[in-house]
């Protein structure tokens, strides 16, 4: 009995064995092909893999506070705080009176309205003069010479800050020339109207005690 078993088990062994040899070749062929498959799968992936990329912050496009320029401009008359102030090149009128206090109760506020541009910009080494209520009125029938030392507060009108409609109230100012003064700004003095051809020297002799360039 036990040498049956024993020619049996040798008989699937040859059968075993004999199949083995017959197919090596296919299971070779397989099994390589496997290994392949995976390799180029494994290079494939790498491959098309998004790289990972670390993204820094840089602080080089922001804005920097304090990198505008300063300017330096007076204010004087009545106002609560006159002084001379460090502003912004930037900052306009109004600025420089919401940092002197506003108007004082004295202050000529029917005068304010209709000559001072709050909006204008501010020019460095500006002055501007806040008059008080009835103070026109004394220096209204002085000289020029006192109008020049008092600049803007006898009405003379500031070819820096002046609007179109207020230069255009100047003799032998149209809008053309109007808009040449305000696109030529600023101006040192008067006579820089001359010197940027803006206006003629006879024109500028007619109106020189109506305007100012503080």
């Amino acid at each position: 009995m036990s040498e049956l078993f024993l020619s049996e088990e040798s008989e699937w062994k040859a059968k075993i064995q004999a199949w083995f040899e017959q197919y090596r070749l296919f299971l070779i062929a397989g099994l390589g092909g496997l290994f392949l498959l995976f390799g180029g799968f494994s290079f494939l992936s790498g491959v098309f893999e998004q790289p990972k990329v670390e993204i820094l912050e840089s602080g080089g496009n922001e804005k920097v506070e304090g990198d505008e320029s300063k300017i330096t401009v007076e204010v004087s008359g009545a106002v609560v705080k006159p002084g001379v102030y460090e502003l912004l090149a930037s900052d306009r009128v109004e600025r420089l009176l919401i940092a002197s206090g506003g108007l004082s109760a004295e202050a000529d506020r029917e005068w304010v309205e209709k000559y001072v541009n709050r909006a204008a910009k501010l020019l460095d080494g500006q002055k501007i003069y806040i008059p008080a209520e009835g103070e026109l009125s004394v220096v209204g029938g002085g000289s020029s010479s006192a109008g020049k030392l008092l600049g803007v507060q006898t009405g003379l009108i500031n070819i820096n800050s002046a609007t179109q409609s207020e230069l255009e109230k100047l003799k032998g100012i149209g809008p053309a020339r109007a808009t040449a003064i305000i696109e030529n700004r600023p101006y040192a003095s008067i006579d820089e109207l001359v010197s940027k051809k803006v206006l003629g020297k006879k024109l500028l002799e007619e109106i020189k005690e109506q305007i100012t360039a503080p």
